[in-house]
């Protein structure tokens, strides 16, 4: 995976193309088969960006604590949208390193079963 900036138009077309059924099931099988993994990769960013501390009580006491039963849920249920639209954005972020990782050079395993990345030769030096 290249690590460039993309333009509008570049991004306008990657979104047009994973409208196409066929290949927007192809992701969800991918996301369904990674799906405990990813769910606390994107757990842990949100924790770790402090998305779901103390501002999100605060915000869950807020939005039920209107007396009026119309005035609650509609602010519940703004509460949830603004909610579900920052874990999309983030869980996109994730999918985007996600991509990146996966377009690089595959690893190998150390002696201790770590993952250690390839050295092409280009890359060697005199202490190797």
């Amino acid at each position: 995976m290249v690590d460039r900036a993309y333009t509008d138009a570049e991004l306008e077309a990657a979104i047009a193309a994973i409208t196409d059924p066929d290949r927007l099931r192809e992701a969800q099988d991918l996301v369904t088969r990674s799906a405990p993994a990813l769910q606390q990769v994107l757990a842990t960013a949100l924790d770790e960006g402090g998305w779901f501390d103390v501002a999100h009580n605060h915000a869950v006491h807020e939005a039920t604590g209107h007396d009026e039963v119309t005035e609650r849920v509609r602010a519940v249920q703004t509460m949830l949208a603004e909610e579900t639209r920052l874990g999309m954005l983030v869980g996109v972020a994730v999918g985007f390193e996600l991509a990146r990782e996966l377009g690089r050079e595959p690893r190998a395993a150390d002696s201790q079963g770590a993952a250690v990345r390839r050295r092409r030769p280009s890359q060697e030096t005199e202490e190797d």
